[in-house]
């Protein structure tokens, strides 16, 4: 396992589309991509979307597939998971996909401001018995997001945690987000999606697939901050 992690890791280092910043580059903010992963990286002016937590990134490589006319980049510190994903990206030459390889914290430094038109949470880590502040809808993560969305963009959140989802919903009553939608179990209350979002919202990552074979409910959220 062991010889098989290092030679993932030896291949992020050779894909373009993962980039490896150094933590003093983020620190000081001096990310060269910062504020301009448009400009410089995707080289187009299409919306820029970010998966963190992505793991395997099948969201954000799902994603890249249906839209080629928006720019996504996943977002994980494990680097054997976003092999899996940046593999797929490199077989399919998907050039609208990126991986950032860097804890979520760092997120306002990798991204400038009104940088980000939408951010995905896709089954992140609920930190159940943990400090709340290490979950992703937690305010501590939302005010670093805001510093990097743009005016009326959009928070999604699926997970198949009640816990979860329940505190994520509280935090948008507590500091008045907007709560666009929300449901404890999407594929119940797929017709309250549009079609695009209906499409979306089905992509199923590695772990959803396990949850869902174990007869967990997905518990799904939209808000703006």
């Amino acid at each position: 396992m062991a010889k098989r992690k290092l030679a993932q890791f030896a291949e992020n280092e050779k894909f373009p589309h993962v980039i490896q910043p150094n933590t003093d580059e983020l620190q000081n903010k001096q990310f060269i991509f910062r504020g301009k992963w448009r400009e410089h990286f995707f080289k187009n002016e299409h919306p820029l979307i970010l998966e963190l937590g992505c793991g395997k990134g099948e969201y954000s490589v799902n994603l890249g597939q249906k839209f080629p006319d928006k720019n996504f980049i996943g977002v994980d510190i494990k680097g054997a998971r976003i092999w899996r994903g940046a593999k797929t990206v490199e077989e399919e030459q998907l050039p609208n996909v990126a991986f950032l390889r860097t804890r979520v914290e760092f997120v306002d430094a990798a991204f400038g401001p009104e940088e980000v038109d939408e951010i995905w949470l896709t089954f992140s880590d609920p930190v159940i018995k943990g400090n709340e502040n290490r979950r992703l809808t937690s305010r501590m993560f939302v005010e670093r997001y805001k510093q990097i969305l743009k005016t009326d963009a959009v928070i999604h959140l699926k997970t198949d945690s009640d816990f979860l989802y329940q505190f994520t919903l509280d935090q948008i009553e507590q500091y008045n987000y907007e709560l666009l939608q929300k449901t404890p179990d999407i594929y119940s209350m797929l017709d309250e999606f549009d079609e695009e979002m209906r499409e979306v919202i089905q992509i199923k990552t590695f772990y959803e697939q396990k949850f869902l074979a174990s007869g967990k409910n997905i518990n799904y959220c939209r808000f703006r901050i």
